[in-house]
């Protein structure tokens, strides 16, 4: 109440010495105030601190709605507001700009990247629509039409400090005789309110994206553990399958099958709920399943191996390679009477890894038979663990067989080529085939 009391004294002391000094002049150019043009002055001299009085009422009743409280601060002409932004300089200008922007009536606004800097003009709201003021209300032709927005960010470490100025676009002259019914501190809170909750949705949006994450996370696992799970059975149901065979057959060579199954499933047991392994660990486990196919092929399989050292842990989805090796002995090898070999190359070079697996058979034909299961698994499952960069390219092999090359990105060091390894088999096609990444070619699985 005191604060109201004093404003209102205030303005309307400034606006008694307003007057005196304009009775002094009247005086000078009318001879005085008891001469007849000097009831005129005293006249509206009274009306417009009648207007003054008004003026003062009508202000502090709209400040005590908007702000619910009346002392200096929110009476006041002019406000200050620092709002301690958590965010980076550029995107807290990005939001201030478009705050400050998306405000009602905003006639101009300058904006500085460089120096971080918004100013902006804003028409204030006009009570009398588009009708002028009346005639008798000198106050009201007197009025500031339009206040102005000054806003700067001052970057921190990691947060951003921003300044918000909202005044009278006028002179200091305006806060002696003029108010402004309580538009600049409702501009204060709308931006500031405004800012806040910007920010606040911002946060909301980045949880939510987080938990999006996180659920899409937890469901990509879940389908390499399918997918993983839809390898391994396809294996042991073909072994056991052979087994099954030799014991009426050949009981001997059931019993060395079956005892090269444990050894498989010794070293792969481990990471049964893993879905991605090793390069070196998956080529532990294809000499351990060749074991077992050349007990039903004997010498009519070989196996050369061209991977250097270093890229032994390079990570692959489990059973990627078992899955090539199988494809093409499956569908290259054990048709052709004499059999052939099966070749697994790796290189690094230029950022971009390649494993290849090729065979010498029948190569690609439209007999093949298959339902392509376990390539779609692979390429989906080298999608999920190593990117959308990963690929599975298939072509024909030269002079007969099929290439299976995986692609991934690499950013390790090219080691130079190793030995050859040779697992004992028929003699193979001089020289390993020369393999390049090409477009991929229909082939069943």
């Amino acid at each position: 109440m005191f604060a109201s009391l004093f404003l209102g004294f205030r303005i309307l002391l400034a606006w008694a010495l307003t007057l005196i000094a304009a009775g002094f002049l009247w005086s000078g150019l009318f001879s005085g105030m008891d001469e007849a043009p000097g009831w005129i002055f005293g006249l509206a001299a009274m009306a417009l601190m009648v207007f003054a009085l008004t003026s003062i009422v009508g202000h502090v009743r709209r400040v005590a709605l908007v702000a619910d409280r009346l002392d200096a601060q929110t009476l006041a002409n002019r406000h200050r507001r620092q709002v301690e932004l958590p965010m980076d300089a550029a995107t807290a200008f990005a939001l201030l700009e478009q705050v400050i922007g998306q405000m009602p009536r905003i006639e101009h606004m300058e904006r500085s990247v460089g120096t971080l800097q918004v100013r902006a003009t804003q028409r204030r709201a006009d009570p009398y629509g588009d009708r002028p003021p009346s005639r008798w209300n000198p106050l009201a032709r007197l009025a500031i039409k339009r206040n102005q927005i000054t806003a700067r960010v001052a970057p921190g470490a990691d947060t951003s400090s921003v300044t918000l100025l909202f005044e009278p676009d006028a002179g200091a002259w305006v806060d002696l005789l003029l108010l402004d019914e309580g538009s600049n501190y409702e501009n204060a809170d709308a931006v500031t309110h405004a800012l806040s909750g910007k920010v606040a949705e911002l946060r909301r949006e980045e949880r939510e994206h987080a938990a999006r994450t996180e659920a899409e996370k937890e469901l990509t696992v879940a389908r390499l553990n399918l997918l993983h799970a839809q390898v391994e059975p396809h294996f042991l149901y073909n072994t056991l399958a052979n087994a099954q065979v030799l014991t009426r057959a050949d009981p001997e060579r059931a019993e060395q099958m079956l005892g090269h199954l444990i050894q498989y499933l010794r070293s792969s047991l481990p990471g049964i709920d893993q879905s991605v392994s090793t390069l070196g660990q998956e080529l532990e486990r294809v000499q351990a399943y060749l074991e077992i196919l050349r007990i039903r092929m004997g010498a009519r399989l070989a196996l050369q191996i061209d991977v250097p050292e270093a890229l032994h842990e390079v990570s692959l989805p489990s059973m990627s390679l078992q899955t090539l090796v199988e494809n093409a002995i499956k569908h290259g090898l054990e048709p052709k009477s004499g059999g052939g070999t099966v070749w697994i190359l790796a290189r690094a070079l230029d950022g971009q890894l390649t494993i290849t697996v090729a065979d010498d058979g029948q190569g690609i034909s439209a007999h093949t038979a298959g339902t392509g299961i376990g390539l779609k698994n692979l390429r989906e499952r080298l999608r999920l663990t190593c990117g959308e960069q990963a690929a599975l390219a298939m072509v024909s092999n030269f002079p007969s067989g099929v290439a299976a090359t995986i692609s991934l990105p690499y950013t390790g060091k090219a080691p130079a080529p190793p030995t050859l390894t040779i697992v004992p088999g028929v003699a193979s096609p001089a020289g390993a085939p020369v393999l390049p990444p090409l477009p991929e070619v229909p082939h069943a699985s």
